[in-house]
């Protein structure tokens, strides 16, 4: 069994700030850095630091070189990441004093994927393989569709959800990882409880990871409801909190952990991630995590 990213790559641009702007104001920031980052390339990371191989699908722009070098550092096969002239993708991120986050998202490479690149791509998967998905790049629908005719696992966190989505088949998904936003978005509910039930009348096949916060997390499959709290740790950025949480919680899938098991291993590498700086360079070791004592 194999394990396809198919998702985007971004060059993070990270301020930090005393707070988080509002319209008409400005503000002087405290510092900034560039960091690796993207939605598709933090869970591909988060999968390898895992301990999970991953290949990683997507395309970079100018000035993108860093983002391969980052993937083979960390141990993502780099084989299908296409280098194409334009933009890379990128983000404008605020961070402030309490380590919250405001995100501008600007697609570029990561909009430019074409039907032939994601045929020629999936060529080299199969049927029982693994598609890890975001909404960070185009042609969601055809990459499911494709997927789902090989009869590979789909997984997606449908991220940043937008009405790219509404053209997509939901119904071929494996499995949904979504925060309470998103859950709202998808089914028109606002409480953890109806999110879970309206997504089992949407797609009752579907198994769900609903993750809420500083409520922690809730995952709901045919036999059952099974939650998970957080680990308390004093908050950097968190930023690829989410991201940390999906590759590992993944990981867990694949080493047929138990439920609750791998939702516990999942919030403590969350949680030693928001402690730390960046995105991809937030996200912690297995070894870390299997060792690091958390309440």
């Amino acid at each position: 069994m194999k394990v396809l990213n198919f998702g985007s790559l971004n060059l993070d641009y990270v301020y930090q700030v005393d707070h988080i702007l509002i319209p008409g104001e400005t503000l002087a920031a405290k510092e900034r850095n560039t960091f690796c980052g993207g939605k598709g390339l933090n869970q591909s990371i988060a999968l390898a630091k895992a301990g999970i191989p991953v290949y990683h699908a997507g395309m970079i722009g100018d000035g993108g070189e860093i983002l391969l070098d980052t993937c083979r550092e960390n141990g993502v096969n780099t084989e299908f990441i296409l280098k194409i002239d334009g933009p890379c993708g990128h983000t404008v991120i605020q961070v402030d004093k309490d380590g919250q986050n405001c995100i501008l998202l600007f697609g570029g490479s990561n909009r430019s994927i074409t039907r032939e690149f994601v045929d020629e791509v999936l060529n080299s998967f199969e049927k029982g393989d693994i598609l890890l998905l975001q909404n960070e790049v185009n042609e969601l629908d055809y990459i499911i569709d494709k997927a789902y005719d090989k009869g590979m696992m789909i997984i997606i966190n449908p991220s940043p959800y937008d009405s790219a989505l509404d053209a997509c088949d939901l119904s071929k998904v494996s499995l949904f990882l979504v925060n309470e936003i998103e859950g709202y978005q998808i089914t028109g509910e606002k409480e953890p409880e109806q999110i879970l039930a309206k997504i089992k009348e949407l797609y009752p096949k579907a198994k769900i990871v609903l993750t809420l916060g500083g409520d922690g997390s809730v995952y709901q499959d045919e036999t059952g409801i099974y939650r998970q709290g957080i680990f308390k740790v004093k908050a950097v950025d968190t930023t690829a909190a989410g991201d940390t949480f999906t590759g590992y919680f993944i990981s867990s899938i694949l080493e047929n952990m138990p439920v609750q098991q791998g939702l516990e291993l999942a919030a403590k590498a969350s949680a030693i991630a928001v402690s730390r700086p960046g995105a991809t360079a937030s996200i912690p070791l297995r070894e870390e995590v299997l060792n690091c004592e958390l309440s």
